[in-house]
């Protein structure tokens, strides 16, 4: 397999914790999103969108958009199970997966606050303000929920790494990048150390990745 990704792409990491999880060997080029290399024609014939990640395997178009990636590694892939077998169990992994990917992530990637600052004059103070308020509207649903439902247990779904502690770890780091407070968030912070205590989770992490500071 080969990825086009990004060493701060929460989306990238969830992906490459799934591969690393599942024991998946892969290759992972970094596309430079602040220097812009996502709006170059080479990348954009890849991905219309100019997003990462962008997962190639085999024949065919890549795969795009991070949870569905995560759905076609379950689907076809063995290794690690990442979604519970049980319906409610797994629908209940999916909604809080997308409590991150779909309402809370879409609000502080580049495209957004690059948006923000250039056609609303918006300063980078008033802009980081603006993120740190998606983080938190992201991290106050899951730590109501995974402090009130009877599905929470080690890891947001039971005891078993799923889709939504993928999700929700990729949120946790991006936090301490960008200077979010979480003191608010215990049982969120508990679940966030569970996964990075895994060694496939720490191998992934944005930090270690080419083109992070100090790598």
């Amino acid at each position: 397999m080969h990825m086009y990704g990004n060493w701060r792409s929460a989306a990238a990491f969830r992906v490459r914790i799934a591969l690393k999880l599942k024991g998946i060997p892969y290759e992972e080029t970094f596309i430079d999103l602040d220097a812009g290399d996502q709006h170059k024609p080479d990348f954009r014939a890849i991905n219309p969108q100019g997003a990462v990640p962008a997962l190639f395997d085999g024949d065919g178009p890549p795969l795009t958009q991070s949870l569905a990636i995560l759905d076609y590694l379950e689907e076809t892939k063995g290794g690690l199970r990442l979604l519970p077998e049980e319906p409610r169990a797994r629908a209940r992994a999916r909604s809080l997966a997308q409590v991150v990917a779909c309402d809370t992530h879409p609000l502080y990637v580049p495209r957004v606050r690059n948006f923000l600052m250039e056609q609303y004059g918006l300063p980078r103070e008033r802009m980081l303000e603006f993120l740190r308020n998606a983080f938190e509207t992201g991290l106050r649903t899951l730590e109501a929920r995974l402090t009130r439902e009877p599905g929470t247990g080690r890891f947001c779904q039971g005891d078993a790494v799923s889709h939504a502690d993928l999700c929700l770890v990729s949120l946790w780091v991006g936090t301490g990048i960008f200077g979010v407070e979480t003191a608010a968030y215990p049982t969120v912070a508990r679940i966030a150390a569970e996964c990075l205590a895994l060694p496939a989770v720490a191998e992934a992490h944005p930090l270690r990745q080419p083109g992070a500071p100090g790598v």
